[in-house]
């Protein structure tokens, strides 16, 4: 069994949304978008929970789109892992990371339960 283009196009949307400041920082949007009991391991190895990711102070996004090597495999019938390479400017400085999140379809759509970053060295 495989993830449909149309659900794939849609998680990639939402990954996207996770990387611009318009919708990263609109609380509503992300309240929607993270399922109840969300996690993170950031990019630093600190490991985040939901409350403290809807915390985060708002700040100016230079991200790469669209994301570089975006793909998704089915764990489950409604669960499905995304990954992708972030590429970020952040201070001058590009910051590359492998990244990996578990998203769940709920009967309200698709919810983030766990992100995690892994930094590519220089």
């Amino acid at each position: 069994m495989e993830i449909s283009t149309q659900d794939r196009q849609h998680l990639q949307r939402l990954e996207e949304g996770l990387w611009r400041t318009e919708t990263r920082f609109d609380r509503a949007w992300m309240e929607r978008v993270l399922a109840p009991g969300f996690f993170e391991f950031g990019r630093s190895g600190r490991a985040y929970s939901r409350e403290e990711t809807l915390a985060i102070p708002a700040r100016p996004i230079d991200a790469r789109f669209p994301l570089t090597n975006f793909d998704t495999r089915l764990l489950g019938p409604d669960v499905v892992q995304a990954t992708y390479t972030s590429i970020e400017t952040y201070d001058g400085e590009e910051q590359v990371a492998n990244r990996s999140s578990i998203w769940l379809r709920t009967g309200d759509g698709w919810r983030l339960l766990f992100h995690q970053a892994t930094p590519i060295p220089d």
